[in-house]
């Protein structure tokens, strides 16, 4: 996607109402980010905030056998939704951690060429950074071609994208990941400080290739390096 909006998220953190601290999950020791299990189903989930108002309508609570979880479906559009992280210590737990599948790629994608910067799924830790040029921000994302372990740069360097996964899901079911974001922070920005995270991102998008991309996300949550990883939601 040219157009990165992590621009516009510095000033959306910054008028987003504070929300309460992470609540103890059901994974010891790991803290729930987002479990959307008090949102209703069929609407923008409550604390999400995007810089337009169509991106409301790219992200909806959906249900699965009882489990909450976010649906994208994004239809031309390129823009984020993103929920402030009030109590997360990198410290303490610098492992990022939640579920996801992908549903449809946007046709033609593929994230290293700027007119075709375009991804079913796409993970985001902002860490603020400056009200003009937005907050600094480590990228996950599951691309349809681009191989794993790929690096790639966007918004002047603001924003650091790692290749997480590459294709289709294995039987189309949920995928876990958990990252250190707080190592990747630190070799992608060359920064040995640890920073205080500002929130949590996820964009799904094709307003470059100009077609239709859609994908799942569950259960973000924040651990320690040594917590075991929990099974997939909603299967």
């Amino acid at each position: 996607m040219t157009r990165i909006v992590v621009v516009a998220l510095a000033a959306l953190l910054a008028a987003a109402t504070l929300l309460p601290g992470p609540a103890p999950s059901a994974q010891a020791d790991c803290i729930a980010l987002e479990d959307f299990k008090q949102a209703p189903v069929g609407e923008f989930p409550q604390g999400w905030r995007v810089r337009k108002n169509e991106g409301q309508q790219v992200y909806r609570v959906a249900d699965e056998g009882g489990i909450h979880f976010l649906r994208a479906v994004s239809r031309g559009l390129g823009i984020q939704a993103a929920r402030e992280t009030s109590g997360w210590d990198l410290r303490a737990r610098p492992v990022l951690a939640w579920s996801w599948r992908p549903r449809q790629f946007p046709k033609g994608a593929d994230e290293r060429e700027p007119s075709r910067n375009d991804s079913a799924l796409s993970v985001y830790m902002l860490v603020e950074h400056s009200r003009i040029k937005g907050p600094k921000a480590v990228k996950y994302v599951w691309s349809e071609r681009v191989p794993p372990g790929t690096h790639l740069t966007s918004n002047n360097g603001l924003t650091q994208v790692r290749v997480l996964r590459t294709g289709a899901a294995n039987g189309g079911g949920w995928t876990d990941e958990r990252v250190n974001v707080l190592e990747d922070f630190q070799k992608y920005f060359d920064d040995k400080d640890t920073p205080q995270p500002a929130g949590i991102a996820v964009l799904t998008d094709a307003d470059d290739t100009r077609s239709v991309a859609a994908g799942d996300y569950a259960k973000f949550r924040a651990c320690p390096v040594a917590a075991s990883a929990s099974p997939p939601t909603g299967r």
